[in-house]
């Protein structure tokens, strides 16, 4: 079994008007085959503790320690999180001109594994993974990411999560501009990759709605770069008939 685990993290960037701490005493604990998912209003610090996790280099964590495995997360560059175990399907993913698809994964791939994966197997592999995902095979000759839709990007992050198999996966807002179709197709890519190697997996979501397919093991609150509360799947069915009201109104006044 594999932990990534996150004790006492605070996480500043520099802005116009200074330097603003964003994640203020943040903890967290993941093992293989658990399902966290975290939900708060937007500025809540979601986004900043998965670039943070990513190695995002505009987050500076002021203290607090990241830990894969007892392996010092916060000492490895992006490039070695990677190959340890670690992946980000990010909010708004990135268009890489000139980069095809079949040269990005399977270039990935060996970097990742720290060997060229067999051609054979692997195609069999990539083509297998692209149909259930319903990735129209044309898109394996384009450029990575580069004229797709929100919900096409969102498909191709899964891919990659599929092929690459990482201990744990960190899914920003994955959900966002997805429609109903897509939502359940990317959904049943992440419970496949999942379920095949044991993953953990951290989703990090406004809504409910994506929750209704991929079902957590755990719901964490995040208000005002901190965890309000934590608690099962009921926490998320609070959330959606009440909203995070009670939440910000005791962050207020702690505050």
């Amino acid at each position: 079994m594999s932990t990534l685990e996150i004790k006492d993290l605070h996480v500043s960037i520099e802005t116009d008007q200074g330097t603003k701490e964003i994640l203020k005493g943040v903890s967290l604990t993941i093992n293989s085959g658990e399902k966290h998912a975290i939900m708060g209003p937007n500025g809540s610090g979601k986004s900043t503790l998965a670039s943070t996790i990513a190695g995002h280099p505009r987050y500076e964590v002021t203290s607090g320690t990241i830990t894969l495995d007892g392996e010092d997360v916060l000492e490895m560059e992006v490039d070695e999180r990677a190959r340890a175990g670690l992946f980000l399907a990010m909010q708004y993913p990135v268009e890489v001109p000139g980069v095809t698809m079949t040269n990005f994964l399977r270039t990935a791939k060996t970097a990742i594994d720290g060997e060229a994966p067999k051609l054979r197997t692997w195609a069999k592999e990539v083509k297998g993974a692209m149909d259930q995902l319903k990735i129209d095979a044309d898109f394996a000759n384009r450029n990575v990411n580069e004229g797709f839709s929100g919900g096409e990007k969102k498909r191709v992050e899964i891919l990659q999560l599929e092929l690459f198999k990482p201990k744990f996966a960190v899914l920003d807002e994955t959900d966002s501009g997805l429609d109903i179709d897509a939502l359940r197709v990317v959904s049943e890519g992440v419970n496949r990759a999942h379920e095949a190697n044991d993953m953990g997996t951290l989703l990090i979501t406004h809504y409910t709605r994506i929750l209704n397919y991929i079902k957590p093991d755990y719901v964490h609150v995040f208000v005002d770069g901190r965890v309000a509360e934590q608690g099962g799947p009921e926490l998320a069915d609070e959330l959606e008939a009440n909203g995070y009201d009670r939440f910000l109104s005791a962050a207020a006044q702690a505050s």
